[in-house]
């Protein structure tokens, strides 16, 4: 029988810790505290405010700096949206409404229409689409039939051939039924499974679908998840699950009007016990039995908490560096790898903003780190006036990693070459994006290890490690540690 009133520690104010505390209220648990460094709560789903000028008239809208979209799978945001009472929009958007149009852009500024066949016709071109055709309905079937099991959130087993976790299904798409749907655990033994380790750009080869890569890559690689070449298949597929994968290519996604980090503001102010801001936690002793917890405040000042339970959501490589860390838990957080995914909001000379999405999907490659990869223009009815977000990767296994200044003085050139001469920055920023561990790592079962340590010390790891780095995978990890442990 769990005690509902043990008093318990969540570090982060994110998707992931704010989840957390809304499922442990789900369970009747009520005895717990959230610590958040920052000033506000949302991680990397914020969406600051910037007023506009449209036709003469100033208005104030949200933009994004992180998360933008969501879709059909997004299951555990739909919880959240749920407890907090803010809901998405879409997929069919209405004006006014931010939305998801995009279009792809050579790096010399012509648009392409890589997907139409009827544009810019060639037999060359015709027939190149009949074989990613053809390789997306043999994907689908491969994944439903080969590699049964890989649909579920977390890595668990994956490297022995097996899996278990929550399901990612959607009963009545791609082969789902309402036993293998979510909220369902489902769980089996699959050798095939095995393949996931392998890098996605060696999985297709293998698989014969080296086609597919044109369509996982721009909402992959531009969104900041790093390249085919060194990423575990295991985290493409789980994220661009078919489901997933197919909403993207047909737009069927969601947004937010006020942006992603609402989602978040909201749970928050519904939660029995609010995150702490500005609240930094900066040391952790775990003696036996117990969880002490040194804070310190906006004011400087330092305090020790002490609690029965420690949940950690915030990056598992820093943990190690202020917590008493046992030295499985150093050599194991070691091998954590994460993307420095750098964007800026900016505006433009007059009459010059893009005026819908694009993808520079030429620049989707290491040789290009640090080119504008994708720009985001949220606001259809702002048309030239619309601010956009614009986005760059700086690392790359085996590449050395390209500086921030560099990033953002290439960045400023791409957006010259394709038309779109800036005017002025409002934000720019670099974040830890997407931890993960390599291929070799995840083989060697990175992830069941990581398992066999939940409870020890009685702490308990969550955040974005443990599944994918985007806010579904992230509340939905949230989801199943305090099921199972709690």
């Amino acid at each position: 029988m769990s005690d509902l009133k043990q008093r318990i520690c969540i570090i982060g104010g994110g998707p992931a810790g704010l989840s957390a505390a809304m499922y442990l209220e789900k369970k009747g648990y009520e005895n717990y505290v959230i610590y958040e460094k920052l000033n506000k709560v949302g991680g990397k789903c914020w969406s600051p405010k910037l007023k506009v000028k449209h036709n003469g008239v100033e208005e104030e809208r949200s933009f994004e700096t992180g998360a933008i979209m969501g879709a059909i799978t997004y299951h555990a945001v739909s919880e959240m949206e749920e407890f907090g009472g803010y809901y998405h929009k879409g997929p069919d958007f209405k004006p006014g409404e931010p939305n998801m149009r995009r279009e792809f852009r050579k790096t010399t500024g012509e648009i392409d229409h890589p997907f139409e066949p009827k544009i810019d016709f060639s037999m060359k071109k015709l027939l190149g689409l009949l074989k990613l055709k053809k390789q997306m309905k043999k994907l689908n079937k491969l994944m439903q039939t080969k590699y049964v099991g890989y649909d579920c959130y977390g890595h668990l087993g994956v490297a022995k051939g097996e899996y278990f976790g929550i399901s990612k299904g959607v009963d009545g798409h791609c082969g789902a039924t309402p036993e293998t749907s979510f909220p369902n655990y489902i769980k089996g033994k699959n050798p095939n499974l095995k393949d996931l380790a392998l890098p996605f750009s060696e999985f297709c080869k293998l698989n014969g679908v080296e086609e597919v890569q044109r369509i996982w890559i721009a909402p992959f690689t531009s969104f900041g998840y790093g390249f085919f070449d060194e990423i575990p298949t295991a985290l493409v597929m789980k994220y661009l699950d078919v489901t997933t994968a197919l909403e993207f290519v047909n737009m069927q996604l969601w947004t937010w009007q006020d942006g992603t980090q609402q989602i978040y503001e909201h749970v928050n102010k519904k939660l029995k016990h609010p995150a702490l801001l500005e609240t930094e936690v900066v040391k952790v002793e775990r003696p036996e039995g117990k969880v002490l917890v040194t804070i310190k405040g906006k004011d400087g000042k330092q305090k020790t908490e002490e609690f029965d339970r420690l949940i950690v959501t915030t990056p598992l490589d820093l943990f190690a560096k202020y917590a008493d860390a046992t030295e499985e838990e150093k050599n194991l957080f070691s091998k954590i790898i994460h993307e420095r995914y750098i964007d800026y909001i900016a505006t433009f000379d007059e009459g010059k903003s893009p005026v819908i999405s694009g993808y520079l999907v030429e620049n989707m490659v290491p040789e290009k780190l640090g080119h504008a990869m994708v720009y985001y223009n949220r606001w259809q009815h702002l048309g030239n006036d619309c601010p956009v977000t614009v986005y760059a990767l700086a690392n790359h296994t085996g590449t050395p990693d390209v500086t921030y200044e560099f990033a953002q003085k290439t960045m400023d050139e791409d957006m010259v070459k394709v038309g779109f001469p800036i005017k002025e920055k409002h934000f720019a920023q670099e974040v830890y994006y997407c931890p993960h561990v390599s291929a070799k790592d995840y083989a060697d079962g990175w992830y069941d290890k990581l398992e066999a340590l939940q409870g020890n010390k009685n702490t308990f790891y969550a955040g974005e490690i443990i599944s994918f780095g985007d806010m579904e995978d992230t509340c939905a990890a949230s989801k199943d540690i305090i099921g199972r442990f709690f």
